[in-house]
């Protein structure tokens, strides 16, 4: 593997120097001693299992589409297309790499302000429901790493009639977390939305950018003709 080549494939891990690829090779070698390589799906299973330390993790990984590999495909599509990548928060912002694609990162929150201060919902909540009233959210891969609210807001929208490319959603916590993820699922299969989701009390910003930039790493090694589409 070349210099140039590891810089691309693990730009999410930060790693630049050899020591530092020497690490970040070594790391994923013995996730995929841990889990199966075979399908896209696969390499998001490996990927949370990275994210999180936690070899257990690939089981609790859910996807929603014609088969376990549509969301993987149509989130890597949108990268291709040059889609948006719209997140819920700044810190799974911050956690998207900004190599291998041109697509426009944004964070929700930030706008919505005076919805949540007149209605009294999260302003995640609200800054969702502000940029899908803009349009935002329709072909773009719609992130929420950090807050259930947004994720029941983006199952809301999906509802009324969004069509995001491909959602990935690990909101994390003791409420409405779980339950965020199950009504996103079910939301989303029902209207045609492939989703990558999570089941349980676990997961986060971290997990959220991760995934994401697997989608880009999908995205890559099909325009470099390793993989189809």
């Amino acid at each position: 593997m070349t210099t140039e080549q590891t810089d691309d494939e693990y730009a999410d891990l930060g790693a630049t120097t050899e020591e530092a690829m020497e690490i970040a090779e070594t790391s994923m070698d013995r996730v995929r001693s841990l889990v199966p390589d075979e399908t896209l799906a696969d390499r998001i299973r490996q990927k949370s299992v990275h994210a999180t330390g936690d070899p257990e993790f690939q089981h609790l990984m859910r996807f929603t589409g014609e088969d376990d590999d549509e969301p993987v495909r149509a989130g890597a599509r949108a990268v291709l297309d040059e889609q948006p990548i719209v997140t819920d928060i700044t810190m799974v912002k911050a956690g998207i790499t900004g190599r291998g694609h041109d697509c426009p990162v944004q964070k929700a929150i930030g706008n919505g302000t005076e919805l949540a201060a007149e209605t009294g919902m999260t302003r995640t909540a609200a800054s969702v429901l502000e940029l899908d009233s803009e349009g935002v959210y329709d072909g773009a891969i719609a992130v929420v790493g950090n807050a259930p609210t947004a994720a029941l807001a983006l199952a809301d929208c999906i509802e009324d009639g969004t069509r995001p490319a491909a959602v990935v959603a690990t909101p994390v916590g003791f409420v409405k977390a779980a339950e965020s993820r199950t009504r996103l699922r079910e939301t989303a299969a029902t209207h045609g939305v492939p989703t990558i989701t999570n089941v349980g009390r676990r997961g986060g910003s971290g997990l959220a950018a991760g995934l994401t930039n697997e989608l880009v790493h999908v995205a890559s090694d099909h325009k470099a003709g390793e993989i189809e589409l």
